[in-house]
């Protein structure tokens, strides 16, 4: 016991000792002379009120809300399409940055045996839904007016043709060129199973040498060229091409291939773009009329205050009734149907073209069929009641190049979507002369 007490008496000890020595170690010396005075700085600015000048609801929160109304936002496509480095160069944000940061090149290259379309994202830039920042990359950058920058206005090669045509619309600051970009036509190439290499379908030869066997059903026939399916066509982005007056399968006749003035006075904005908006069409919804279906309808009702208001029409205004708008459109609605018949001649009385008479139809009303620029080839997923079949009977029947041609442009002449009013001269070349090109085959 006498022992414990000792222990705890000396650690008493030295813990009191070891306080004496710590507070003698905090006294304080003599205090210093003053150091001189700093230079004041430059007073910032008020980082908030920079963000009220885009955030603001007269400004930004107004155009959000715009674009909330536009596929470009609601469109399913940037899910369906994300992973998919072929088609995500217009599909997803990551994707349209990736080939614009990067400069990718729409030609095609001969890579193993295989011709290979450079126009391409990769797999690890093959996301995202289309916003702001895809048409804006340089927002939140600068905090200024450098932020709304488009992310390209360069001009656009076109990856349908490889690289050899290029469409650049200079007017508006070639603001337009950012649109073409995503809203061209895609390439048709051979089937690999007749041709290994998967070429590019030669355009030229389409008009050159038009009485060519381009797809033949003759028993044993090597075909070496496109095969048709139901999905033979060049996309949905034609009016791009349309509009610039390039990229169609240009055959002689009685039409100049000419383009209206509005591929060099007008650009995309001026019209899908125009203030004030009208319902839903205008601003950042990008929209034409003012109606939630997609199909057009009795119902349409149309924004031309891009036309009239700021545009060329000031003078002379447009409405939906007025002759220049609708005689145009009834006199390419005419020659689309004509064009039609001529297709579908060669089906001994079973069309070629797919109809579809459902609302869902992009193109419905366009043409008195309500076709869609696809052919009505079975095709167990999307197709599955298509008529023409190509291993059994009834039986596809044969294509020379000019019907390839011939079909080309109806798809372009079809799918631009705005019966000729985004180049009447073109459009109307395109099919008077298709149609004379069939005749003159025999057609």
């Amino acid at each position: 016991m006498k022992n414990v007490t000792k222990i705890f008496l000396a650690a008493a000890l030295f813990i009191a000792a070891a306080g004496f020595v710590l507070t003698s170690c905090t006294k304080e010396g003599p205090q210093g002379p003053s150091g001189t005075n700093g230079t004041n700085g430059t007073d910032g600015k008020d980082a908030a009120e920079t963000c009220k000048q885009c955030h603001a609801k007269a400004v930004v929160d107004r155009i959000a809300t715009q674009f909330e109304l536009s596929k470009h936002s609601w469109g399913s496509a940037a899910f369906e399409e994300a992973g998919n480095p072929g088609c995500d160069p217009c599909h997803t944000q990551l994707g349209f940055l990736y080939v614009v940061d990067n400069n990718i090149p729409a030609t095609f290259t001969l890579t193993g045996g295989k011709w290979v379309n450079n126009y391409s994202a990769v797999y690890s830039a093959s996301i995202g839904a289309i916003s702001c920042f895809t048409c804006h990359s340089s927002l939140h950058t600068t905090y200024g007016a450098a932020d709304l920058a488009l992310s390209t206005t360069a001009a656009v090669p076109m990856t349908m043709r490889g690289g050899a045509l290029t469409i650049d619309l200079t007017q508006d600051s070639s603001r337009s060129n950012l649109c073409v970009k995503c809203h061209q036509p895609r390439p048709l190439t051979a089937n690999t199973s007749y041709d290994p290499s998967g070429r590019l379908l030669n355009y030229d030869s389409l008009v050159i040498d038009p009485l060519f066997v381009q797809y033949d059903t003759t028993p044993g026939a090597q075909n070496k060229g496109i095969k048709p399916s139901y999905r033979m066509h060049n996309h949905y982005g034609v009016v791009g091409a349309v509009f610039a007056g390039k990229g169609g399968i240009e055959y002689p006749g009685t039409e100049d291939y000419n383009s209206s003035p509005h591929t060099t006075v007008a650009s995309c904005q001026d019209c899908h773009m125009s203030e004030p908006m009208y319902g839903i069409a205008g601003g950042h919804a990008f929209n034409m009329r003012n109606a939630k279906e997609s199909a057009l309808s009795s119902s349409t009702t149309w924004n031309f205050s891009g036309c009239n208001v700021t545009g060329c029409h000031a003078l002379n205004p447009l409405d939906a009734n007025t002759a220049k708008f609708k005689n145009t459109r009834t006199e390419i609605q005419g020659l689309l149907n004509d064009l039609a018949a001529k297709i579908n001649a060669v089906g001994g009385g079973h069309d070629l073209l797919h109809r579809d008479a459902s609302a869902t139809n992009l193109w419905w009303g366009l043409t008195t069929n309500n076709y869609d620029g696809y052919l009505d080839i079975y095709d167990a997923s999307s197709n599955p009641t298509g008529y023409w079949k190509l291993t059994s009977q009834p039986k596809f029947p044969s294509l020379l190049n000019v019907q390839v041609g011939a079909l080309i442009n109806f798809q372009f002449c079809l799918r631009e979507y705005s019966l000729g009013i985004h180049n009447t001269q073109y459009v109307r070349a395109l099919l008077t002369n298709s149609v004379q090109a069939l005749t003159a085959a025999g057609l």
